[in-house]
């Protein structure tokens, strides 16, 4: 019989031991905080690194194109951290970038039928209180970036169903040049497209974290269902095997 696989990681036993391994090694890593940070490299594994990339690949369409990110399911918040970073590298001045993300930080509110059986309400959640340490990590890159003084990030809590549509109408503003979807599930997946979609200006990226995958079949299902598998090209990187994207 096989090892089980966790949904979580995607990882066998014996693979997801070796990750606890490399995250103790960091925990205890005898580097001083002044150099730590510049030889976080030391830390990374394959899998790790080659998401990193691709993340860059990403943004690297969108520098051209008028609008903000949004991060549909943020959970610890890895992507914004890497956006902003991104948006620093590549277009330091674009104060107009606002980068915002949406996540309930309590796990799935809830789960529909076409979601499969490997999921479940609550999974996913974060620690107590992280909504508020994330805003702190991210007021940190904030304040190690060009123009400081002005707030270029926002996190919304709640159901993204609810909130997402809520967001665009007190800010019609909004136009919106990169979406990004890790909510895994059917019913947000498909309310924040259908929410998103008139925003979307032309030249915008539009990713998934979970397209054709077995183990979430929902989000495919809801992407189906808003755009339509066979209307886009759905783009992926040799970088990564389940993130997938589409230029409106």
């Amino acid at each position: 019989m096989s090892s089980p696989i966790s949904v979580l990681s995607g990882a066998l036993p014996a693979e997801q031991l070796r990750r606890e391994n490399f995250a103790q090694s960091l925990r205890e890593s005898p580097i001083p905080n002044t150099e730590l940070l510049s030889n976080l490299g030391l830390y990374l594994n394959r899998q790790t690194f080659s998401r990193l990339l691709f993340m860059a690949e990403l943004y690297q369409h969108i520098i051209p194109v008028h609008g903000v990110a949004m991060e549909f399911g943020v959970r610890w918040g890895q992507n914004l951290a890497l956006l902003h970073a991104l948006r620093g590298i590549y277009e330091p001045f674009n104060y107009n970038r606002k980068i915002i993300g949406f996540d309930t930080f309590g796990g799935f509110p809830s789960v529909d039928e076409k979601d499969g059986e490997l999921v479940k309400a609550g999974d996913y959640g974060v620690s107590a209180d992280y909504q508020r340490q994330l805003t702190d990590i991210l007021a940190l890159h904030e304040a190690d970036s060009p123009i400081p003084h002005k707030r270029k990030f926002e996190l919304v809590a709640g159901d993204a169903a609810e909130t997402v549509p809520q967001y665009l109408k007190d800010h019609p503003e909004t136009i919106i040049a990169f979406a990004y979807f890790d909510f895994d599930i059917y019913a947000p997946t498909k309310a924040c497209l259908e929410a998103i979609r008139p925003r979307l200006t032309k030249g915008a990226v539009v990713a998934f974290d979970e397209l054709n995958c077995p183990e979430f079949p929902g989000e495919t299902l809801a992407f189906d269902e808003v755009f339509g598998v066979a209307n886009y090209a759905l783009r992926r990187s040799p970088l990564n095997p389940l993130i997938s994207y589409l230029i409106v």
